[in-house]
């Protein structure tokens, strides 16, 4: 490391250090008290979290095919609305640069408020359900895809498009026999990690109020079973471990 080096990383510590003694001091956070209370919360986590019930009623069993539904139908209609969104967010591609200005602002205006706080002006609005934490969970996919995809298809070499205009094949013509079929990888390994991230929002969705194994977590933590609370997570990481498995080699295969 040269002298150079080191000074940058000197000067980066510092402005860390100097960073974190504003916010704690701002915020009143005192980091020597959560040290001085971890006993406590291993007492707490150890006697009452741990060793974690597992119970694979057919309550809990519906609730995780509730929860994975949910993540599965918004992610794939969120995909599929998306493609179409990209398509005239694109600069490569769309009718207008006063319409790919607008689409890429909303998508990114919507991508912007986190899923549970759609989640709590849905709920509060349109009341609580499965249906609701669809829609919660679909926006935030739509946004997130249609930027995405926006930035796939922006990544097509002009020419093969310019070509095709050049013969006069008709717009849709030229987005479904060039763009869809060279862009296909890039949405899948998307479409994939869209889905993975809703697997666990929709677990968040459900506990307040969009149904799902979420709904099943909170009503435990709120009766004080933190041994059934406790399985009920460690079943939520094993599914989404498992859907990270899968999805990571679905991408590779897409890439390959």
């Amino acid at each position: 490391m040269t002298g150079q080096e080191r000074s940058v990383c000197r000067a980066m510590a510092g402005i860390l250090l100097l960073s974190f003694l504003i916010a704690t001091y701002y915020t009143g956070f005192d980091p020597m008290e959560v040290l001085l209370h971890l006993g406590e919360a291993w007492t707490f986590f150890s006697e009452d979290f741990l060793p974690p019930r597992f119970q694979l009623t057919p309550v809990i069993l519906e609730s995780l095919a509730v929860t994975a539904a949910l993540a599965v139908s918004s992610a794939t209609t969120a995909a599929v609305a998306a493609a179409f969104a990209a398509v005239l967010g694109s600069d490569l591609l769309s009718p207008s640069k006063a319409l790919a200005a607008s689409v890429r602002g909303a998508a990114t205006f919507l991508r912007n408020i986190p899923t549970l706080v759609w989640a709590f002006i849905l709920f509060s609005s349109l009341g609580v359900g499965t249906g609701v934490g669809f829609v919660a969970l679909f926006i935030t996919s739509f946004a997130f895809l249609t930027r995405t995809f926006i930035e796939v298809i922006d990544e097509i070499p002009v020419g093969v498009v310019e070509s095709l205009a050049a013969v006069g094949a008709p717009f849709w013509v030229r987005v479904f026999q060039c763009v869809f079929p060279a862009c296909v990888s890039g949405f899948i390994a998307w479409y994939l990690y869209s889905l993975e991230v809703n697997i666990r929002s929709s677990t968040v969705v459900g506990m307040v109020g969009g149904g799902g194994i979420g709904m099943v977590l909170l009503s435990y933590l709120k009766s004080f079973k933190y041994a059934e609370a406790s399985g009920v997570i460690l079943m939520i990481a094993v599914i989404v471990i498992l859907v990270d498995r899968l999805t990571d080699l679905l991408r590779k295969k897409a890439a390959a």
